[in-house]
């Protein structure tokens, strides 16, 4: 449920999956079914009250179904322009996007978006 004025919190599925070397590369799907499931459970630390949650999946990822709390979309080709146009759509409502993607962050701070590194919404590692 999305609503106008709570923050709109983007998180960039690769980036933050692959920020951490867990064998994330064996199941991306997985890796990004398990960081959606922790978004939904612990939300954004120090960001309370409502947000909406959108996960940006790409490659291997795609096919990752939302759940409550979670909004999951599939990037039609580069998952950086996806958020970008997210951003963009976005308007004047608050934007934060969880990156540590270099040319990501100046596109989306240019948009007016707030960033925030992979270690804000990171699960702990897996220990396989």
């Amino acid at each position: 449920m999305e609503k106008a004025d709570s923050p709109l919190v983007i998180v960039d599925a690769a980036n933050v999956v692959g920020s951490v070397p867990d064998g994330w590369w064996r199941d991306r799907r997985g890796a990004a079914e398990r960081l959606r499931d922790h978004l939904a459970a612990q939300g954004v630390p120090g960001h309370e009250g409502p947000m909406d949650i959108v996960l940006v999946v790409e490659g291997a990822a795609r096919g990752v179904e939302p759940v409550p709390g979670v909004r999951v979309e599939a990037a039609p080709g580069s998952g950086d322009d996806h958020i970008v146009a997210l951003v963009a759509e976005a308007g004047d409502r608050p934007v934060l996007v969880v990156t540590a993607d270099r040319e990501l962050r100046r596109r989306v701070e240019e948009l007016g978006a707030e960033v925030a590194g992979p270690r804000t919404v990171r699960p702990a590692p897996r220990r396989d």
